[in-house]
């Protein structure tokens, strides 16, 4: 599918010391057009009064919001948008991936969601922004790829600052991959700094999941007659935990485990793990 709007896009970034939410968000038209990239969250008047300004002292209207994925701080503010900037949204459409988990809910009846398609193409004026589906985070995670300028909004699943979360770590890892494979000049995330070195940091986010699957790996192929719960693997893996961490550490290496038996390298035995031969 492609969508077309006949401007010329440029990029900037906005920050609000009061909103966590930052990053490159918005697309800039030379014919006072835009296409914004997630809305934040409900109830920050900052962020507002901030898109506001910007879109009355640059006299531009928006055509369409993108929405990266369906967490609150990416897709709630949405009504607050249609509602406070009115005059500044006319007909704008509002797009994002269905999610088999989670329904949108703090979006008004009054303004459907359009569902994006893997490899949509917004066409614009000397720039094509394509959409790909970049599950892991979320099943409904979307990544922006400004293809002339080998830029990506990565939403979520890239940050600035530290390292994401996700839902389903063999979703994510094929992510990144699929970033990589990109190979971004530029990578503009949903929250932190600004990535100017996206290989050295997609590079970093991979091996720091690879250790750990390595570490767990050992652990079974060290013992592949033994059953192992979470539990038992997080007593091999982590050394000097804090009680209060343990529950955040199995919750991991289920990620991990989970991922290893998509891949078919464990096998799951009355809610045991074991390597498989």
């Amino acid at each position: 599918m492609r969508c077309k709007t006949a401007t010329k896009v440029l990029l900037y970034e906005h920050r609000c010391e009061s909103f966590p939410h930052h990053g490159t968000t918005a697309a800039r038209t030379s014919a006072y057009r835009r296409v914004l990239i997630d809305t934040g969250d409900a109830d920050v008047p900052q962020y507002i009064h901030y898109l506001k300004t910007v879109l009355d002292e640059e006299e531009i209207h928006l055509d369409h919001i993108l929405v990266s994925h369906w967490h609150h701080d990416h897709l709630d503010g949405v009504s607050d948008i249609f509602s406070q900037v009115s005059e500044r949204t006319g007909i704008c459409k509002v797009w994002k991936f269905p999610s088999q988990k989670v329904q949108a809910t703090n979006v008004p009846d009054n303004l459907p969601l359009h569902s994006l398609e893997d490899k949509q193409v917004f066409e614009i004026e000397g720039a094509t922004l394509q959409v790909l589906l970049a599950p892991g985070h979320t099943d409904d995670h979307a990544i922006f790829h400004l293809q002339e300028e080998d830029a990506i909004f990565s939403g979520d699943c890239i940050l600035g600052e530290g390292t994401a979360v996700f839902e389903d770590l063999y979703d994510y890892m094929n992510s990144l991959n699929l970033i990589l494979g990109l190979d971004p000049k530029i990578i503009y995330p949903g929250h932190g700094n600004i990535i100017k070195s996206p290989q050295e940091k997609i590079q970093f986010y991979i091996q720091h999941r690879l250790e750990r699957e390595k570490q767990i790996m050992e652990v079974l192929n060290q013992n592949p007659k033994k059953q192992f719960t979470e539990e038992t693997l997080v007593e091999e893996i982590y050394t000097d935990l804090s009680p209060k961490l343990i529950a955040a550490a199995c919750r991991n290496v289920n990620h991990h485990l989970m991922k290893l038996l998509k891949e078919e390298s464990v096998k799951l035995v009355d809610k045991k793990w074991q390597i498989k031969c």
